[in-house]
Order: structure tokens, then sequence, then C-alpha cells
């Protein structure tokens, strides 16, 4: 699981001391009725400083914005169709921008506009690099969060090759360096490895060194403005801003995340497959540990309102203290009506923190509380369903079932994405088919559903309580037989052929009887769609590795579109194996 978060710095929060009659940490009397007093979360929450919240996933994190994140949920999971009316906001209208051309306060026209800053700065300062002319626009400041993001060294040489960050700017904006790493199964057993998402980042000195950057090479910000509606013509996109703004730019870049007004005018009311529910707190007060857990799994199954939730965790040491700590806690669930809320959640962290850290939840000192929800869809990348719109990052789909997106998914594709957009956008390749070529279908992607499923706990499933966190270490104990060029790019959210097929080999072999087990938790109907991916993920290894070499001379000679189309499809071979990934590559600390 490789959520892109990690700690706080910086923060003023008051201490906990030993619980009083309305202590956070004491639960209301059995006695009392359920309103009589608050949640043992909100009295958590409302306690803590939420000044300095920003945008992007995870910035805000008072009480009143979880409750905004639950009743979302809640609209997501019962109906998704009432959550997505009213968001159209893509119009496509008749004739040239001449034709639709409003009274404009701004009379300038782009290349490339980018909705979306937080992580949208990162495409766009690569464009900007490439010679394009590009703006941002943001509907909250561009401002990291307190919080780190968790990433391996690897991620950040990808935004070093792009050309949008040195050598130099590694060292300045990483808070904390740890090792080992640890992926453990509660009552099973522990692997141990080095050099994976064991680097702190600080978001806040990231983003400020970006935006500078981002102004030197002569982008434009459109901070503090939201977006209205977008007007597709037939040779440019219009977007009307809030304050009554209007640009024009060849082409519209959507990196506005999950919940994208513009992707959910696309997905019309799509329930989504799963979601992945995410708590946590950044606290003070722990034991001095450089270690971090990747992942370390509940040994058994516990029932939430309604559902079975399988628990996992994630922990990091912070940059701000030696004794400071971040740890999440996660499960996946489909959504249904019975999903439990995140604040439910939230009140089992407290309680079962403790036990997993070692430490009296009196002892420390709760200076943020996380929360988060990724919704996640079987049809993704997402192809492009407009001319001259196209998702990245989050708001594509890109992203793992196992490890959902953000930072880290956004840099591994950044190159590539980078290239593609300059290439569409100098040689006018701007119609919906050209752009879905840069979302195009990655089986690798799609074979690695099967493990988030494989991770959630179902209902009336007759296995054992403790099947998930049994499978997972049997898994894991096969990857690290198999050793580190087996373990190591799953570790990084990597799904490869040769690696799945030896690893699957190795657990048939040595563990036939979880079999029947695992037919029973997945479902025939799933695994029979799996084995489709999976029947891809090895034609995609052939033809990167063998077909791929053969061509790519000839393609220099094609015209400019099919050019352009060939270079998508290698990529889309390259990266839909996995082979982007290369572990002679790995980038030492």
């Amino acid at each position: 699981m490789v959520l892109q978060w990690s700690t706080v710095q910086g923060f003023h929060p008051r201490a906990f001391r030993a619980p009083s009659p309305l202590s956070p940490f004491r639960k209301p009397s059995p006695l009392s009725p359920p309103s009589a007093l608050p949640s043992r979360t909100q009295r958590i929450m409302e306690r803590i400083s939420t000044t300095g919240e920003v945008g992007g996933a995870g910035g805000a994190y008072s009480y009143d914005a979880l409750n905004r994140l639950d009743r979302l949920l809640f609209e997501i999971c019962s109906n998704p169709s009432k959550e997505n009316k009213n968001t159209q906001v893509v119009f496509r209208v008749s004739g040239s921008s001449n034709d639709n051309d409003p009274k404009k306060k701004v009379n300038i026209t782009f290349d490339v506009i980018v909705c979306g800053g937080t992580l949208g700065i990162f495409i766009a300062t690569a464009l900007l690099f490439k010679g394009l002319r590009v703006g941002i626009v943001e509907k909250n400041q561009i401002k990291g969060r307190e919080q780190e993001w968790n990433i391996s060294r690897k991620e950040l040489i990808e935004l070093v090759e792009v050309g949008i960050l040195s050598e130099e700017d590694i060292e300045q904006i990483t808070a904390i360096k740890f090792n080992p790493n640890r992926c453990g199964f509660e009552k099973k057993g522990d692997i141990w490895v080095e050099d994976i998402l064991n680097l702190g980042v600080s978001p806040i000195k990231l983003l400020e060194i970006m935006k500078k950057r981002f102004l030197t090479l002569g982008g434009v910000l459109f901070e503090g403005k939201g977006l209205s509606t977008i007007n597709i013509t037939d040779d440019m996109v219009i977007l009307q801003l809030s304050d009554g703004d209007v640009l024009f730019s060849h082409l519209l870049v959507d990196a506005m995340g999950n919940f994208s007004p513009v992707v959910k005018q696309i997905r019309s009311g799509q329930k989504p497959d799963g979601i992945c529910l995410v708590v946590g707190s950044c606290s003070r007060g722990f034991k001095e540990n450089s270690s971090s857990d990747i992942i370390y799994s509940n040994s058994s199954v516990k029932k939430v309102g309604d559902s079975n939730i399988q628990y996992f965790w994630e922990a990091f040491p912070a940059g701000s203290g030696l004794t400071d700590r971040t740890t999440y806690m996660f499960t996946y669930v489909d959504a249904q009506p019975s999903c439990p809320k995140l604040e439910e959640l939230l009140e089992d962290y407290w309680d079962l923190l403790p036990e997993y850290q070692g430490v009296l939840l009196d002892q420390l000192e709760i200076r943020r509380v996380i929360f988060g929800i990724f919704p996640t869809y079987r049809d993704s990348p997402l192809p492009s369903a407009f001319d001259r719109v196209i998702q990245v990052g989050d708001a594509s789909g890109i992203q793992s079932p196992v490890s959902f997106g953000g930072f880290g998914s956004m840099t591994r594709h950044l190159n590539r994405l980078s290239n593609g957009i300059y290439e569409a956008v100098t040689g006018n390749f701007l119609d919906a088919y050209s752009l879905s070529l840069l979302n195009p279908y990655l089986p690798n992607l799609s074979a690695s559903w099967l493990f988030q499923r494989a991770m959630s706990a179902k209902p009336h499933v007759d296995v054992s309580s403790t099947f998930i966190n049994d499978l997972l270490y049997v898994n894991f104990m096969a990857m690290q037989k198999l050793g580190d060029s087996v373990l190591r790019p799953f570790l990084q959210d990597v799904i490869q052929f040769w690696p799945l097929v030896k690893t699957l080999g190795l657990v048939m072999l040595s563990q036939p009887q979880l079999l029947p087990s695992i037919f029973k938790q997945v479902g025939i109907s799933v695994i029979l769609d799996w084995s489709g991916h999976f029947v891809m993920l090895g034609y995609y290894t052939f033809l990167s590795s063998y077909v791929d070499p053969v061509i790519r001379p000839w393609i220099k000679v094609l015209p400019p579109k099919k050019k352009y189309e060939w270079n998508r499809y290698l990529e889309a071979w390259k990266y839909g194996a996995g082979l982007d990934y290369n572990i002679s590559r790995r980038s030492k600390d």
C-alpha cells in the first residue's frame, strides 16, 4: 500500500494529559444517550489547531472536513447519480473560438492549461521546459501541506530526468531518510527490505521550488479561481473561471484528482468498483524508531457496523522529531450503503493504535488527524471523452488498487505524459482518439485489481477470519525467496509478468490448500476476468521486449500522425508490462 502521505512538522497543538471525565481517550458511558457526548474522534479533532489547511487530498483535517467527506462517501456508496447531479461543466459548441468569443478580462491564448495545481504543477512545469505556453488554474493556493509525502529516491530521480528538479533540490526537500522498511503480518512474521518509501519529502518545500521554477520559465498562475464551465470549439478550449475571467487554450489538462468535476461528468453517476478508506494521525511521543512499515496486516477480520473489515497499517518516522511518527490504518471496501464511515474507522483506530505501536494513547501528543477516501474503477485509465481535454494523475485513474495514486503515480508517468502531450499539441493531434492514446489500456494495472479483491473482506464468504493475513504472508514469503527482482517491483507498485508467474507458481506448489479459499474469497467471475489481463500482461511483455526493438527504427520515417500513434503504442507496451521499472537502475540514497 503506497499512500503518498506522511507526517507533519511545525505544528502548535496542546499535548494531551491524563484522561478526565471528558477526555478524548475515555469513551462515553454506555448508559448515556448516544447524543449526550461528542465522539472521541470529535473531541480529539476539536482540540487540534486547523490553521494552515491547504488544497489537495489530505490538505484539510478539521472535524467539519471529516463530516463533509463522510457525507460524500455516503452519496458515493448509496446514490452516486445524486452526488453527480448538475455536474456538467464541459460543453461542445459549434464553430471556432472566434464565433464563441465572450467579452473577456484575460486575453491570453495558451498551448496548455492545467486545472489543479497541487500535482498538476509537475506536468505543467515539464511542458514549460519543452517550450510550450502553459497556465495553471487552481481554486486554492498552490501550497504544500505540512504532512510529508513518502517516496523512494527512484521516483524523485524521475523528476530530475525530466529536467524540472535537480539533485540539490532533492537534498533540500528531503526532511528525513530511514531504513529498514517492514512488511509485517500479525502472528505470522516480518519481511525486511531497504530503500522502499524510505524518504519523507516536504510538500511545502517541494511545491515552493516547483512554483518558483514554473514562474521563472514563463508560466502563468491563476490561483484562488475555480472552474465554472469549459466550452470546446473546433479550434480551442474556452475556460470560464469563477471570477469571470476567460482563458483560451489549445488543450486542457485535468489534474483535479479523484473528484474532478470533468470526471464526474464523464462517469455520469457510475458507482466505483471499490474504495480504499484511510485514517490515521501524525503524533509525537513514540519511542525513537528509524524503521518504517510499508504494510502491516492485522491477523483477523473485524466487524464494523454491517461490514466485514480487514485492517492494514503503515507507519513512517517523521522529519519533525525523533519521537514523531505518522501512522495510517486503511481498508478496502465495496461501494455499498453498508460501507462504514471514516469516523467509525477512526474510533477503531484509537482503540487499535496502542497495541500496534506499543504506546498508550494518552502519552501521545496528537498533532493532526488524517483521513481520505480513494475510489477505484476497473475501467481505468479513463480515455478522453472530449476533444482537447485529457485527464492525468488520479483524475485519469492511473492508480493501482493496491497503492492508489498521488505523487508517486505522477512521477512515474511524468516523462511519458509530458512527451506525449508535447507531441499532441505541436502536431495538433488533439481529437479524443489521439488523446486517449495517452491513457491507454495497461494490463498490469488491470491485473492488479485482483489484489484489492483478495485484500477485501467479504460478508457471507466461508473462509477463515485470518485468511487475508495468511494469504499475504504466503505471497510475500514467496517473493522474498525469489529475490529482489520479484519483491522490489511489487513493493514499488509495479506488476510484471515473469515475477508474477514465478510468485503464483511457487505459492500454488507450496500452498495448494489455499486455492479453494482464494476462489471463494475473490470469486470465479473475477478470476476469469483477471486471467484475460494476465494473458495480455504476457503479450505486452513480449511486444515490448521483442517487437519494439524491431519496429522502433522504422517509426522515424512515418508521417507525423502515424509517428505519434506508434510512439504511444510503444509506451503502452512498456508501461503496460511494467518494464519502465528497471531494478538495475534503482537509485541508492
